[in-house]
């Protein structure tokens, strides 16, 4: 399920919750991020490879390409047995910003977006279906769990993909990681 929190930056107090694919889009557009619910044409084994995720997902794929000057799109996947998921993780943490959008699509799996914002913190969960655009310049950080299993497309604007510019906060340590954020909010 879908759910997104809105939070003082403080990381006090109990946050806004907003449940359902519509509230949470009408939510993030106010802080002009997009966020979308997809649906494959087809169901995938756990061996499915990138090419039959992006044939799967072709026509939305193009709209956005079209849309917003996307040259490329990959697919990512790791999973609790990836061997560098703590170096992954670790790194996703820090809050950061990019030149370019940040997309992804969740194919599979599950993953939990904070996104900095004025005086706001909009924590996202995002599941199997959810496409979240994280403008340019937005500050930001992820977290895929202790024991990630996800399966996201990306979408790029430049050949250099994903290139991050740390903010050097530690914001993120005022927020509950991926484990405990489903304790108390899912």
């Amino acid at each position: 399920m879908s759910l997104l929190t809105v939070h003082p930056e403080s990381g006090a107090g109990t946050p806004e919750i907003v449940r359902g694919g519509d509230a949470i889009a009408a939510r993030l557009a106010g802080i002009g991020v997009l966020f979308e619910r997809w649906q494959a044409n087809r169901t995938f084994g756990p061996d499915a490879g990138a090419d039959t995720i992006l044939t799967a997902y072709a026509e939305p794929v193009e709209r956005l390409k079209r849309k917003y000057g996307f040259e490329s799109a990959d697919v990512i996947s790791v999973g609790p047995d990836h061997p560098q998921k703590s170096e992954l993780r670790s790194r996703f943490l820090s809050e950061h910003t990019h030149s370019d959008f940040e997309v992804r699509f969740f194919v599979e799996g599950r993953g939990l977006f904070y996104l900095h914002h004025a005086d706001r913190v909009y924590g996202v969960l995002c599941e199997g279906g959810d496409l979240l655009s994280v403008p340019a310049n937005t500050r930001h950080w992820f977290d895929m769990g202790a024991e990630p299993c996800l399966k996201c497309i990306r979408l790029f604007t430049t050949a250099e993909g994903w290139v991050a510019d740390f903010t050097g906060s530690d914001i993120g340590d005022r927020f509950p990681r991926l484990e405990d954020y489903l304790k108390h909010y899912a």
